[in-house]
Order: structure tokens, then sequence, then C-alpha cells
């Protein structure tokens, strides 16, 4: 059997003139991935089911190891917005430590986490949409990640009311960095110098995630516009052999219509992943 698309011509729609000036932000230019953070975070919801108490203990036990209320408020009002903003195309809050449990490096930590910056920060979204566009057009040449391509880039947003993205340059700069940060947590970049990007590799779960993004977005058709697989920068060529470790898992199953190939999971998307249930 072979995939539904060769992957030719598919790409991310364009997210310009697409959010209002009140959704875009730029906390990424105080707050990457945090990895570590995130998945205490997470843990703690999946404790004690309650934001309010997640809140106080956060910030009384100084989990982030802030020096400061205000900056560990802050800390917990970034992270905290990713996880508010999921909706049912990624697991579930309560679920997420136990995914975490199963990725086997921190990298693969990094890249669900990923998934959860995207559903929440708008103009990551949309920067990440014009560099997948990029990777399909131009191959890994276009994943580079120069301030200046970055900058261009964000110099092209419009808001939905038609005006331009405004902010200073130095804020833009710092945008530019946390953008990198992110990029190096998931393998796109591989230390803090290297501006040219590279295909990552996809670790088992972050893998089953993305999949499963996918499938949760575009149901049945999901295999010719793998979405959560371009999130992570796997252009067309990578796609059989993602598909065929996705039909090699026992939580999806794979049938065929015509030949082609259909990959579906076989319960719940995520019910391969318990919720969790432990200490801090």
């Amino acid at each position: 059997m072979t995939l539904r698309t060769d992957g030719r011509g598919v790409s991310l729609p364009s997210l310009d003139s697409t959010f209002s000036d009140d959704e875009v932000t730029m906390v990424l230019t105080r707050c990457g991935l945090l990895v570590d953070r995130a998945e205490t975070l997470a843990r703690l919801y999946a404790h004690h089911r309650d934001w309010t108490v997640v809140e106080e203990k956060w910030i009384e036990e100084r989990f982030d190891e802030r020096s400061t209320r205000g900056s560990s408020k802050g800390i917990y009002r970034a992270l905290s917005s990713r996880f508010k903003t999921a909706g049912s195309e990624l697991p579930s809050i309560v679920q997420l430590p136990s995914v975490l449990d199963r990725c086997e490096t921190v990298g693969d930590k990094a890249q669900v986490l990923y998934f959860y910056l995207l559903e929440d920060d708008p103009l990551v979204r949309y920067t990440v949409h014009r560099y997948v566009d990029r990777l399909q057009e131009s191959g890994v040449g276009g994943l580079g990640f120069e301030q200046e391509t970055i900058e261009r880039l964000l110099s092209e947003f419009h808001y939905e009311d038609g005006s331009e993205f405004d902010y200073a340059e130095s804020t833009t700069r710092r945008w530019g960095e946390g953008l990198r940060s992110v990029l190096r947590d998931i393998g796109v970049l591989d230390t803090q110098q290297t501006l040219q990007g590279q295909i990552p590799n996809l670790g088992s779960t972050p893998l089953l995630v993305a999949s499963g993004y996918s499938w949760e977005i575009h149901g049945d058709d999901w295999l010719s516009q793998p979405t959560g697989w371009l999130y992570l920068f796997q252009p067309d060529q990578y796609w059989d052999a993602l598909a065929e470790r996705v039909s090699d898992d026992p939580n999806w199953e794979a049938s065929g219509i015509h030949g082609e190939l259909r990959l579906q999971p076989v319960d719940d998307t995520y019910g391969w992943a318990e919720p969790w249930e432990g200490e801090v």
C-alpha cells in the first residue's frame, strides 16, 4: 500500500491576517519551552486537578527556582496558558506526565511540549507555517534561522484588521532568540551558534503525538496533510518511513482502500496514555 499523497504541493495555510492584536503576544521573549519546569507544572496539575491550587503551590514552593514571586508568577502564567489552551487535538494535561514518562530523551519531551506552545502562541505558529512552506519549496536549505530572516517574516505578518506587526527592534531580536532556543530544544538547530536548520529525528512518543494531532484535525485524510509531521519539519520524502513506524505501533491500525494506506487509532487517539497519579 502507498500513502494517499506523495507530499508534493502540500503546504500549511497562511496565517497572515488571521489573528487580532489582542491574541498576539511576545511571551517567547521571556519563556521558551523550559522542559523541566513545564513537566513539573503538568505533574502538579495532574495531581491537584485545580489551577488555583497549582498556582499557589508553584509560587509558594518556588518550583521554578526563581528569585522573586513576580518572575515565578510570570513563568507560571506563560506555561499554564499553553496547557489551558490545549484542546482534544493533544493529550490532556492529566495524561501529559504519562506521555512525558514514555519519552526516551529530553529532546523527545521538548518535541511533545512544542505542540502546546504552537497551540497557544499565534506568532510562533505563523512563523512555523512560513518555515514549513520554505522547507517544502526549497528543502532543508529553506531552514535558515538568521535574525534577519526571522525579522523579515515577522515584518510580513498582519493582524486581522490589516495593520502591520510593529514591535521594537530589541523585542524582535529577543523573540528571535527565543524561537531559536525552541528549535534547539526540538533538534532543528544543533548548537547556540547554529543558524542553519536540519531535519530533526523523531522519537517514538513525539511521533505518536504528532500523528494523533494530525488525525484529530483531519480525520481519515490526515496522511494527505500530516500537519503534526510538518510542524516537526518532516518533509514529504520522510513520510513513508514515518507511516511505517506508526503502523507498527499497537495503538494504531493500518488499512487500505484501493491500495492506498490509511492509518487510524485503534481506540481513543491518546488512549495509550493513562491519567497520571503520583506525588510531585
